[in-house]
């Protein structure tokens, strides 16, 4: 039996920064992609109308700004191919349940607190903990382990945008058990 609770409460890697500030270009990519007609994210005046200082950030995008792209996530599964983890503690803990056979995963959920309204200029910064590593359990996709990471995002002033709670499955599949 692996022993997984040694990693609750690490801080899961180093921040993630938003290689881009907050820009009005992307956020209208955003809601043009889910068809939002909320007059707030494209158009100042309408913004301003509802007290806010310029267009805002739809809530649900927060994450958007601080994921590492494409060849990043292809570097990291070519050094999990290579059994090669990073020297953080998350990518300790997925080699860890790699290497025991936990090697799928499924996003099961994520919860999502807002505390501030983001604007165009603000830089978003996502710091990322450990919060829960589940005894294993019994699915209907096999056997596995749930990760809860907790994420806070901060501005560059370091006030708390918003916080989520995101949690994951990473099970050995039925065919292997």
């Amino acid at each position: 039996m692996i022993d997984l609770q040694r990693y609750v409460g690490l801080e899961a890697e180093p921040p993630r920064v938003s290689r881009h500030v907050v820009n009005e270009a992307m956020i209208r990519h955003w809601v043009e992609a889910l068809e939002d007609e909320n007059p707030v994210y494209v158009d100042a005046e309408a913004a301003r109308a509802q007290g806010l200082p310029d267009v805002a950030c739809p809530p649900a995008m927060i994450s958007t700004w601080v994921m590492s792209g494409y060849r990043r996530y292809r570097e990291v599964q070519r050094l999990r191919a290579e059994g090669v983890a990073e020297d953080f503690p998350y990518a300790r803990l997925m080699a860890e349940l790699d290497a025991a056979g936990f090697t799928s995963v499924v996003a099961t959920d994520v919860e999502q607190t807002y505390h501030r309204t983001v604007h165009p200029g603000q830089r978003v910064t996502c710091h990322f903990v450990i919060e829960a590593v589940s005894e294993p359990k019994t699915t209907a996709l096999g056997e596995g382990h749930f990760l809860t990471l907790h994420k806070s995002y901060v501005d560059q002033d370091r006030v708390v945008l918003a916080e989520e709670r995101f949690r994951l499955l990473r099970f050995k599949p039925k065919e292997t058990q």
